[in-house]
């Protein structure tokens, strides 16, 4: 399991006063108002979430120590992580933290792994697994499952696995279709 978990991504600054767009990946937003300190992906900066209000696709915050626009161009693009330990449980056994899912083997249901998750993502229209292949003719590519229960039934994160259905499972390379350069 993952000792960090990435809770929000500081985005480009929101006008002058040192306000920032923040991408916020709590199931409850507000709750990233909750954990403090928050720090960068080398946990060496620390940061306080002193305000946060919605915005049409992000939230508008404010970071304690942060005054001004050049303050606020500074942290674009940080990501803020809080000690897993800082986390509530999972609520029930269909709830899952996305770190908590990555390196978990994947298997197909005669327990064959086939490879291994690499992300978790949403288009908009569910949640999507990746994974990297590991069955020959398909190492080195990455592959995506929907992330339900018809898709991926069993999801054992103490065991270190989750499994995809036979019907989901993809055994070989696709052929070039006719006609399509193959760069040879």
């Amino acid at each position: 399991m993952a000792e960090r978990i990435l809770v929000a991504r500081i985005g480009a600054p929101h006008g002058v006063r040192g306000e920032v767009r923040l991408f916020v990946f709590t199931a409850d937003p507000e709750a990233v108002l909750d954990y403090a300190p928050l720090t960068d992906a080398a946990g060496r900066r620390t940061f306080r979430i002193t305000s946060l209000r919605a915005a049409k696709d992000h939230f508008v915050a404010r970071i304690e120590g942060v005054a001004d626009r050049t303050g606020a161009e500074a942290l674009t693009n940080v990501d803020l992580f809080v000690p897993r330990a800082a986390l509530p449980a999972p609520e029930d056994e269909d709830t899952f933290y996305h770190a908590d899912l990555l390196g978990l083997a994947v298997e197909d249901e005669a327990g064959l792994v086939i490879g291994t998750v690499t992300a978790l993502h949403d288009f908009g229209a569910g949640d999507v697994l990746e994974y990297a292949a590991a069955l020959p003719g398909l190492k080195g590519k990455t592959l995506m499952v929907p992330f339900t229960r018809d898709a991926v039934p069993v999801v054992d994160v103490k065991a270190g696995r989750v499994v995809v259905a036979e019907a989901f499972v993809e055994r070989k390379a696709a052929e070039p279709e006719a006609g399509e350069d193959t760069g040879g």
